[in-house]
């Protein structure tokens, strides 16, 4: 655990210098010249637990860490017209282990499968016409690990209503990966330790609009039309049938997703939000689910606020799931992962932001500290808890 405040407490320290030397925004004057508009910080510890892994058909341990740091700088700058640039830069690294997927080896005491380091840099550019209330963004990212490459665009517009209470946003993504064909060690042509590769593609539509009812509510709708292609399965899944065989994980090779949402907050008063979200996804593996949120976030005093949270979640499961030793050879699709199939879900936890007067350490524009805990648990016997610390220079 010290390991996550540790980075995040260096990475304050490597920046204060330079932080020092930016001078003080002011809503009155526009740079024409880049400079950091906000930088945020964040490191994550994530533990779990459960019994039921994909890995070995079902069955078995659960166990995973993650320990997350990333970095996000927001850089600004206007143009001779008036126009606002943004430049968002984001570069993430994890380091997991995972008892399960060391179990794709099973005649190994210990496989390179146990570990492993993800790295995901993205950058994004928006331009902002705030006289006409229009933005143009485009993104490009990647996510690396040893058995998954993904490189991913997006482009964005979005534009205000005329009284500047509403926005409608349309968002176009794509995601491009490559996966090794790591099989179970039982699977493997005798002899060969070399891995295949398959594509997968991801393409999605985001269509929402914002809007303010009142001083006191707004809300925001939002639909996603999300199509996929390629290699669906995952290769280092096992599933067994009723007569004891042992086979690769087998899924369609399309999926077409529809999650539907809509997001309240309401202003309680100066020192309490009720934020309230609700979505409802289907798609044609038929897997149905619903998710609520509740977050309610309170200021105690004028540098310290609280945010209890909770989260339900439900899902029916895909008709290709079925346990350990259920499915049989008439199945033409099958997996025996506990995340496809049916469930509930809640997730529990507090949020703590601290906002001195005079910033962290005495560095004014260092000027929050977030915490937030979380505790998750569902009905496969899946619990999880998760911790992770936010500083923002603003």
């Amino acid at each position: 655990m010290k390991r996550i405040f540790i980075t995040g407490f260096a990475l304050l320290a490597l920046l204060q210098a330079k932080a020092q030397n930016i001078p003080p925004d002011s809503t009155n004057y526009k740079s024409k010249k880049l400079k950091v508009e906000e930088v945020n910080l964040v490191s994550s510890y994530y533990k779990q637990n459960g019994d039921n892994a994909a890995v070995t058909g079902g069955r078995g341990s659960e166990h995973l860490t993650d320990i997350a740091n990333t970095i996000d700088v927001k850089l600004v700058k206007y143009g001779q017209t008036g126009i606002k640039h943004t430049f968002d830069i984001e570069a993430g690294i994890d380091h997991y282990t995972s008892a399960s997927s060391d179990m794709i080896d099973l005649s190994a005491n210990s496989s390179a499968s146990s570990s492993d380091n993800r790295f995901y840099p993205s950058l994004t550019y928006l331009r902002e016409n705030e006289q006409k209330g229009s933005t143009l963004g485009i993104g490009v990212s990647s996510s690396t690990e040893f058995d998954y490459q993904s490189f991913g665009g997006n482009i964005s517009f979005s534009k205000k209503t005329a009284d500047r209470s509403g926005e409608f946003t349309a968002r176009f993504q794509t995601f491009i990966d490559q996966l090794k064909l790591i099989l179970p060690d039982e699977l493997r042509v005798l002899g060969s330790d070399s891995y295949g590769t398959a594509n997968r593609n991801t393409f999605a539509g985001t269509l929402s609009y914002s809007q303010i009812i009142n001083k006191n509510l707004q809300i925001m709708l939002v639909g996603d039309l999300i199509s996929q292609n390629g290699y669906l399965s995952l290769p280092f899944h096992r599933v067994y049938f009723q007569d004891g065989s042992v086979h690769q994980e087998k899924m369609p090779d399309t999926r077409l997703k529809i999650p539907l949402g809509i997001r309240a907050s309401y202003f309680a008063g100066d020192n309490i939000i009720i934020r309230a979200y609700y979505r409802y996804y289907t798609d044609d593996w038929s897997l149905r689910a619903h998710t609520a949120d509740l977050e309610i976030p309170v200021k105690l005093t004028q540098a310290f606020s609280l945010s209890p949270f909770y989260r339900y979640y439900t899902q029916t499961g895909t008709k290709y799931f079925k346990p350990y030793g259920v499915h049989t050879a008439a199945d033409e699709y099958y997996t025996s992962n506990y995340d496809l199939s049916k469930f509930d879900s809640s997730f529990l936890g507090m949020g703590m932001k601290f906002t001195p007067p005079n910033g962290i350490f005495g560095l004014k524009h260092w000027n929050t500290v977030e915490i937030r805990y979380g505790h998750y648990s569902r009905t496969t016997n899946l619990v999880s808890d998760i911790i992770s610390i936010n500083i923002k220079y603003k």
